[in-house]
């Protein structure tokens, strides 16, 4: 069974089951056991002088454990890779969240504002509603790459290994790389492989967003707003998925009860949005995991 193959039945498979609760009530999710990893080499190591030392030799760890774990489970024959990518992806689970948010908001703004704190890292207690559905859109369009459109990508390069180091990097990251006191140092392998690790799915998933989306002929807007976003990669989704629904995505939001000011991506578009948008951001999400799905029979056509 081709690499294609096996990624075409599991994102079938993930867009169909996602995350049943039934199961990942009773064991733990993989996720859970990388954060549970990476949380223990972050209380271990993350101390002394050479704490930037300690962070790569961490990273150098984890791709290693990642590719043997990777290989290990190759052993085992293409059903077990089938539930392994599916696992690993994130589709239905990231469409479910977003339209939590979509569905809380119509019921009443705190309602929004609870569904929306499940998925980013900002302050949402003063959210005003349209600060929360941009908030959900943009979730939605970085977590498309982060967790569908890059893991696919590298299980198609790398196969299983490709797959399960690109996670295990993608949860240090999300963990770890940040620029804090305590992480500037110990962090910054992790947040550096995670940024080359991402380069070209983020550029993948704003070509796939903007195809269906009618918008591919804006892609020199879709780089210039790219470039306004703090992050190298995050800002390419965003830009994408701001264009191909009319909205303005980033403007000013608070962390840690500080306002920041962060530009304006697709400044033109609406402003003030609510549930639609949002409704519009997961058929977005919907099509461009459509798209995904034929490049890659397409690839399994090539490869037979």
């Amino acid at each position: 069974m081709s690499t294609a193959a096996v990624l075409f039945c599991a994102l079938l498979l993930d867009a169909v089951m996602g995350e049943p609760r039934w199961l990942w009530d009773r064991v733990p999710h993989p996720a859970v056991l990388m954060g549970r990893l990476i949380g223990w080499c972050d209380a271990h190591y993350n101390s002394g002088k050479d704490r930037r030392a300690m962070g790569i030799a961490v990273v150098i760890a984890l791709v290693i454990l990642g590719g043997v774990l990777g290989s290990v489970l190759r052993l085992f024959g293409p059903v077990i890779a089938v539930i392994v990518v599916a696992i690993l992806l994130a589709q239905r689970s990231l469409v479910d969240h977003v339209r939590a948010v979509a569905d809380g908001l119509r019921q009443s703004l705190p309602q929004g504002r609870r569904a929306v704190a499940m998925i980013v890292s900002r302050d949402t207690a003063d959210m005003p509603a349209d600060s929360v559905a941009r908030s959900a859109i943009e979730s939605a369009a970085e977590n498309l790459s982060d967790g569908v459109i890059a893991p696919a990508f590298w299980f198609l390069v790398g196969g299983l290994p490709g797959i399960v180091i690109y996670k295990l990097i993608n949860t240090a990251d999300s963990m770890i790389g940040y620029r804090t006191p305590r992480h500037a140092e110990f962090g910054w392998a992790a947040a550096r492989l995670d940024d080359l690790l991402n380069w070209i799915p983020a550029r993948l998933t704003a070509a796939l967003i903007a195809l269906p989306g009618g918008v591919l002929g804006q892609w020199s807007a879709i780089r210039e707003d790219a470039a306004l976003h703090r992050s190298p990669n995050a800002g390419w989704p965003e830009a994408a998925m701001a264009r191909s629904i009319g909205v303005a995505l980033a403007g000013p939001r608070a962390y840690d009860g500080k306002l920041q000011q962060f530009a304006w991506v697709n400044g033109t578009g609406a402003r003030v949005i609510g549930p639609p948008a949002i409704d519009a951001a997961i058929t977005r999400l919907w099509q461009t995991w459509g798209v995904m799905l034929i490049l890659t029979v397409l690839l399994g056509l090539l490869s037979w």
